[in-house]
């Protein structure tokens, strides 16, 4: 791992529910951005209308895109999620899908609820900022 995580004792623990407050990155380590990823197959059609399952998708193909870096999750430093309609219903899917990615050392996560994404059927969307030690 190129980078350390921090959960000040001072704020609330927020791995539960699926972040880390900081994340620090060594000076000239690479950083490898990733655009939006969203729960569509190869052809780039949404897998389900299922928001769960999108969720799920979504993270796989993060992975994917890592991958092609030689990086994995665990390289990961900053999410950004964007939900459309967000309520509190979907945070579980996400904390969990978190949790099954990166464990009890999640990265730094910022939610956005959104009207809206690229298309009428992505109701799920992340994009990533990974450290290369």
């Amino acid at each position: 791992m190129a980078h350390t995580i921090v959960n000040p004792a001072d704020l609330h623990d927020p791995v539960p529910f699926g972040y880390s407050h900081t994340a620090a990155v060594p000076a000239g380590t690479e950083l490898v951005l990733v655009a939006g990823q969203y729960g569509s197959g190869p052809d780039g059609a949404v897998v389900s209308n299922d928001f769960t399952q999108q969720v799920k998708q979504t993270f796989h193909n993060l992975g994917v895109a890592l991958a092609a870096h030689g990086l994995d999750l665990g390289h990961v430093v900053q999410l950004r999620t964007y939900v459309v309609n967000h309520d509190v219903s979907k945070l579980g899917p996400i904390a969990e899908a978190v949790r099954e990615g990166w464990g009890t050392e999640p990265p730094t996560q910022t939610l956005v609820g959104v009207a809206s994404l690229a298309t009428p059927d992505v109701l799920f969307e992340v994009e990533a900022v990974a450290a290369r030690p």
